[in-house]
């Protein structure tokens, strides 16, 4: 018992350490952003009354009895001065659930609220898996998270047992702890993924940014950042649908791409984050960019710079799906400041802070895309000319 009991407090000792430890910027910066030492959220993140049967009579051999092997793509908002994450939580099988973890400074020392929230089921078509929800705060009063729903595709033989169809679950809530369930997004262009919604009215519709795919995993014909519009939220149909964003041969957004986070809006257009995917004889590479769009028509692509934003760099390269970043949650504060939520590899949660006034710069003057070799020589060329005699 006494052993048992041992055990525990140096769990309980080393979960506090995790929690309180402070991160710090990295010395090495691009300008455009700083990356934090420390990932903000782990596995190890996870509260040990979610894990550990804490009654030395029911677990005299102090096991842990329910395991987590991911935590990452987490949605985000700032909440009663807090700094929120909802995390897409993963455990040992494999399915995944949301929790909400928060920060007094967006930075570190994010703990995670008493118990994971509880998603209502739509009768008679109840979710397999759910991940990635985006939160977004609407011009209605609402707080909306849309997220991916997985369900085993009803029309393969039984015998396969990895086909799924995956659509936009949808949820609403004022308090961030009790959650109405809304109907599942209906749209006309195969499975949904990466569905996001825009904060403002738009004509008095909802709008949202969606990815239609044909399939599960491989995009086919489909792909793109797409823009359609919802009547009513609690009939979510989405109308007049088309891309705005689409994929482009030998970029790193050639296989497919998608919104991460809601917009933010600014003086010149709103900020836009997203993923983009290419293939590679490792497989598939992930990383984030930016774009910009109009501040009266948002289906106006304004700036785009070329290339990724943000790629994994050292140990963000490994995990349980290498070579990824992954992002669908931003904060951009009072002051200006925006905190960049990213998780690498499916596997931890990472933060790094910018500017609005910087994030709005980089979309503006970075040189955008001429889609050859040829072209980005004469973009460099052209930076050299303009920087004779500075250096």
């Amino acid at each position: 018992m006494q052993t048992t009991v041992k055990h525990i407090e140096e769990v309980k000792e080393a979960y506090q350490k995790l929690v309180c430890r402070k991160n710090e910027p990295v010395s090495k910066s691009n300008g455009i952003y700083n990356r934090y030492k420390n990932p903000v959220v782990t596995a190890d993140h996870v509260p040990i009354h979610w894990r550990y049967d804490l009654n030395p009579e029911t677990n005299p051999n102090a096991l842990e009895r329910i395991g987590f092997n991911a935590v990452m793509n987490s949605g985000a908002m700032k909440w009663y001065n807090k700094y929120l994450l909802c995390i897409r939580t993963e455990g040992n099988d494999r399915k995944s659930f949301f929790s909400m973890a928060e920060s007094p400074n967006g930075i570190d020392n994010f703990t995670f609220w008493d118990k994971p929230c509880v998603i209502p089921q739509i009768e008679g078509n109840p979710d397999t898996n759910v991940y990635d929800m985006r939160l977004v705060e609407h011009e209605d009063g609402w707080i909306y998270g849309i997220f991916c729903t997985e369900r085993k595709d009803p029309n393969v033989p039984k015998d396969d047992t990895s086909s799924a169809i995956a659509n936009a679950g949808i949820v609403r809530t004022k308090d961030l702890t009790t959650w109405e369930r809304l109907p599942d997004l209906i749209s006309n262009t195969g499975q949904q993924r990466n569905v996001v919604l825009h904060p403002d009215f738009v004509n008095g519709k909802y709008a949202l940014y969606t990815r239609p795919q044909q399939g599960f995993i491989d995009v086919g014909s489909g792909g793109g950042i797409g823009l359609g519009y919802v009547d009513d939220m609690t009939n979510p149909i989405v109308k007049d649908e088309r891309i705005i964003n689409n994929k482009v041969y030998h970029t790193i957004y050639e296989l497919k791409n998608g919104l991460g986070p809601a917009p933010i809006k600014t003086n010149e257009g709103w900020l836009h984050l997203a993923h983009g995917v290419r293939n590679t004889a490792a497989g598939l590479r992930y990383t984030l960019y930016m774009f910009m769009t109009d501040l009266n028509d948002i289906s106006k692509v304004i700036h785009h710079p070329a290339g990724y934003f943000m790629a994994p760099v050292k140990e963000e390269r490994v995990g349980d799906v290498s070579n990824v970043l992954f992002s669908n949650g931003w904060i951009a504060d009072d002051d200006g400041t925006v905190y960049i939520y990213y998780a690498s590899c499916d596997t931890r949660m990472h933060v790094a802070t910018s500017t609005v006034d910087k994030l709005v710069d980089y979309c503006i003057n970075s040189p955008e895309d001429k889609f050859t070799s040829a072209g980005s020589v004469e973009t460099i060329l052209n930076l050299i000319d303009r920087n004779k005699g500075l250096y």
